[in-house]
């Protein structure tokens, strides 16, 4: 158990240094090829910030665990946004001036609704997480168009272009992206195997091991960029981040799984953790589009959405499955 749970810490370590050396790498790579920096930003580092998840979700379902990638997409977005953002907006609190976040809001609810369906029979076929892939592709497809058309006047562009490399050679970009990209699939492996033998060694579920630790432990990267944009004054940056991680992690996370290793999906999915998904999204939308308030994270959103993050880490384990 002891050194399960010492490799689960070191895997959790390298693995966020890794997908820090792995945007680096990418995010330089396409500035010195000349790519825009909001097309950088919302494509190259939205899905390098989900890369932690995407490959923990893959090798799961490698490893006969599907259920882990399962519960570490949803565990991922209820920990980016109660976690996350409660944590950051404590630190710093946010405003929301980019109308290309605002536009996300009703393509996060469409994707929620379209996984919901495909899950609502109990199975994650592979047509299932075939149609969460296409989606994706479709996604990134979409905001790059958006980006195009917004590159000059979205205040997301300027947040952007301030954390792109600008000296950093081509050479040592192709480096940092081969080198991150690998030591993110070696933690991620002794990660998944640490994570099982915890969850048998404390006859819990690969579900609840998903939602909880590994999820928590894959969105650590959010929560570093979303706290240090937030502190720098990149608020749209900060939520950016959550926003294109959860997108990510319904299309992907959840769709790898099923396109590697069909599998049930637990009632509590459905009964308990997806609702609670959707109802934490349904309160950032009011937040942010300022129904509840003025279009801030303050301190006292920041509290309550850290409220419902450790009442939910609570019912999990009151639930015990």
């Amino acid at each position: 158990m002891l050194i399960s749970v010492t490799t689960l810490f070191i895997g959790f370590i390298v693995l966020m240094w890794s997908a820090d050396r792995f945007i680096l790498g990418a995010s330089a790579l396409a500035r010195n090829l000349g790519v825009s920096p909001l097309i950088i930003g919302l494509t190259i580092v939205g899905f390098g910030t989900s890369a932690p998840e995407m490959l923990v979700s893959a090798i799961a379902a490698i490893s006969g665990s599907p259920n882990i990638g399962i519960g570490n997409a949803i565990g991922s977005n209820i920990t980016n946004i109660a976690l996350v953002l409660g944590i950051t907006a404590l630190i710093a609190p946010m405003s929301v001036h980019s109308d290309l976040l605002r536009r996300e809001f009703p393509i996060l609810f469409i994707i929620m609704l379209t996984s919901l369906l495909l899950l609502i029979d109990r199975q994650m076929e592979r047509i299932d997480g075939v149609i969460l892939l296409t989606g994706m592709a479709v996604f990134i497809y979409w905001i790059t168009r958006l980006g195009m058309r917004d590159r000059d006047k979205d205040p997301l562009a300027d947040e952007f272009a301030s954390e792109i490399p600008r000296t950093m050679s081509t050479l040592l970009a192709l480096f940092w992206l081969g080198a991150g990209l690998l030591l993110m699939l070696g933690s991620s492996r002794i990660l998944v195997w640490a994570a099982v033998n915890i969850a048998q060694a404390l006859q819990i579920s690969d579900l609840v091991i998903g939602l909880t630790v590994v999820a928590i432990g894959t969105s650590l990267p959010e929560l570093a960029a979303s706290v240090v944009s937030a502190r720098k004054g990149e608020h749209d940056l900060a939520i950016g981040n959550v926003m294109g991680s959860n997108m990510f992690n319904i299309l992907a996370v959840m769709g790898l799984p099923g396109a590697i290793a069909p599998s049930a999906i637990p009632e509590a999915v459905l009964t308990r953790d997806y609702p609670v998904m959707v109802g934490l999204t349904v309160l950032l939308f009011f937040i942010v589009y300022g129904v509840a308030g003025t279009g801030k994270i303050n301190r006292f959103w920041g509290s309550l959405l850290l409220v419902c993050f450790f009442s939910y880490e609570i019912l999990l384990y009151v639930s015990g499955d």
